[in-house]
């Protein structure tokens, strides 16, 4: 089991035991372990019950936990818990905003035991009379639970990539001689995943369907499926699945079709005609035929979404997406100063070691007392030990940044003496989230008017599948970034994926550069820069306008004659 894994199950065995009021020393014991255990790089899952015990922070008991995990999948305690808890009020400690003390009493003094029973008594107004609670907690639980039911059954990409590929696999190993390939949703990488699709080269469909139903991670829907068509479940993902048998000489009319939205396949491009005619006029051996025969160049799945990729490729200038290896180095990262993992030496020599030329340390700010902000002491402090670090890790290179909260007025924490000490600033929202779009709007473009603003963070708040973003005019705040020479960043946590792909071509028409952003807090945090690469791709981003792939000389350049602009 890998390591954050194992990590969730001690954090959800925190939340338990104070969700069942147990001993706040315990409950500390499990925080402990679970801060301790964030810090380790070298796998859990290979170390013996000695070595556990020799990590700070982890005694006897937790290692103990730790061996049991590796080898059962759980531990006795945790198993006790879930078994005394209904199984909706675990889903209800995943709400955002109310922690276990309070589900503990919505199960208690209410009797909820489902969500469902939840948003129930909200719309019932029984949760405002709890002490404790009110009418705004309760409206804010009933929008997370509706919030909730309407993205059952949806994973994020990266969760559902690796469930695509592990079943593309196992379909690979039933079809060796097929062509097999995924489609739809995770093909065209989509943020949010609601079907896994894929297309299968056969041309006995009746011994394939049996094939599949052979397969221990399928469950077929007999009633949905067809003589064509395999539909049901992927019971290790919970995602809804589609199996397309098609002969091989249609396989790569059905792969595009299955690939590409209904917007990129009805759209007419010339004289009355649309991709789908185009694939239903014959069959075709891949699928840079068809679009050869259409008269363009081939428009990768990522792309095909309607917007204007068929007329940039009726022209031949589609663009040259970006690569993750075009990416130079790693900006927006968080270190033990704030609430970061690992200290900012373990981020910055690991960053090194995979190759990047740079970090961009920017802790949280001060305001942000919740995420362990620096204080002004800490910045300086902070400061001293980048460039204690710039000279031992050369020719790496830490730029001095922060993460500053943008205020409710829009102004950014710190004063201007601090504030004029850092080569960079990403300013973001991170409290009051609350706003109708004028005040989001405003408030935003407020902070990107700042002149010490380097580069606007994950714009819209969002957490996919969690909590809708605050509403905001985009062209107006991408506008704003134009005309203040801001960067915006792509969030590349796969929560986040803010800016959202379908705002990167304006932004890129008006001049405004991106970049690849992880937000990391931990080391493994930087491998989600692949996730803003996809969607940077998806919104036709190219290297030239990508920030971060820049050399550390030119970065350190930028920086420099952007400060110097500040009267």
């Amino acid at each position: 089991m890998e390591n954050k894994n194992i990590i969730k199950l001690f954090k959800l065995s925190a939340e338990l035991l104070e969700l069942h009021d147990e001993n706040p020393f315990k409950i500390r014991s499990y925080a402990n372990a679970v801060g301790a255990l964030e810090l380790v790089e070298a796998p859990l899952a290979g170390m013996s019950q000695s070595q556990l015990e020799e990590i700070g922070g982890v005694g006897k008991g937790i290692a103990a936990k730790i061996v049991e995990i590796n080898t059962t999948g759980s531990f006795e305690e945790l198993d006790q818990m879930l078994a005394a808890t209904p199984p909706g009020v675990v889903e209800m400690l995943r709400i955002k905003g109310i922690g276990p003390k309070k589900v503990r009493n919505l199960w208690k003094e209410l009797g909820a035991e489902t969500v469902e029973e939840l948003l129930e008594a909200c719309e019932q107004d029984k949760v405002s009379k709890l002490k404790g609670f009110g009418a705004k907690t309760q409206e804010n639980i009933r929008q997370a639970l509706l919030f909730t039911q309407q993205n059952r059954g949806k994973l994020l990409y990266a969760e559902a990539e690796s469930a695509a590929q592990e079943l593309l696999e196992s379909i690979q190993e039933v079809f060796p001689e097929a062509q097999v390939s995924f489609a739809g949703d995770v093909r065209r990488r989509m943020e949010i995943v609601e079907h896994l699709q894929l297309v299968v080269a056969t041309d006995a469909s009746a011994e394939a369907t049996d094939a599949l139903n052979k397969l221990q991670v399928l469950e077929q829907d007999e009633k949905a499926s067809g003589p064509l068509v395999w539909r049901g479940q992927h019971t290790v993902s919970g995602l809804s699945t589609e199996v397309f048998l098609v002969p091989e000489a249609s396989f790569a009319n059905e792969l595009l079709t299955r690939s590409a939205s209904a917007a990129h396949l009805t759209q007419i491009f010339a004289a009355g005609k649309c991709m789908m005619a185009v694939v239903r006029q014959e069959n075709h051996a891949t699928e840079e035929d068809i679009y050869a025969a259409a008269g363009m160049a081939y428009v990768l799945p990522e792309l095909r979404e309607g917007t204007n990729e068929l007329q940039l490729a009726m022209e031949n200038k589609l663009p040259k997406l970006l690569e993750l290896s075009d990416l130079k180095g790693s900006l927006h990262n968080h270190s033990t100063y704030s609430d970061g993992a690992h200290t900012l030496e373990q981020m910055a020599t690991f960053c090194r070691d995979m190759g990047y030329g740079y970090l961009g340390i920017s802790d949280h700010s001060k305001t942000a007392s919740y995420a362990g902000g620096l204080r002004e002491g800490d910045v300086l402090r902070q400061q001293k030990e980048v460039d204690e670090l710039n000279k031992k890790l050369a020719p790496f290179k830490i730029f001095k940044g922060i993460e500053s909260d943008i205020l409710g007025d829009g102004s950014l924490d710190y004063s201007e003496d601090i504030l004029k000490t850092f080569d960079f600033i990403v300013a973001s929202i991170h409290s009051s989230l609350n706003m109708d779009e004028k005040k989001a709007t405003t408030r935003l473009i407020t902070a990107i008017e700042n002149p010490y603003t380097t580069m606007l963070g994950h714009p819209t708040g969002r957490l996919l599948l969690r909590r809708e973003g605050y509403p905001i005019n985009h062209k107006m705040v991408i506008d704003a970034c134009a005309a203040n020479n801001v960067i915006i960043e792509i969030n590349s946590n796969p929560w986040r994926l803010d800016i959202d792909w379908r705002w990167v071509q304006y932004a890129i028409e008006k001049g405004v550069m991106l970049s690849i952003n992880p937000d990391a807090h931990h080391t493994s945090g930087y491998d989600d820069m692949r996730y803003g690469v996809l969607v940077g791709r998806k919104g036709g981003l190219t290297k030239e306008m990508t920030f971060n792939t820049k050399s550390a000389e030119e970065v350190e350049q930028y920086f420099r004659e952007r400060k110097e602009k500040i009267k």
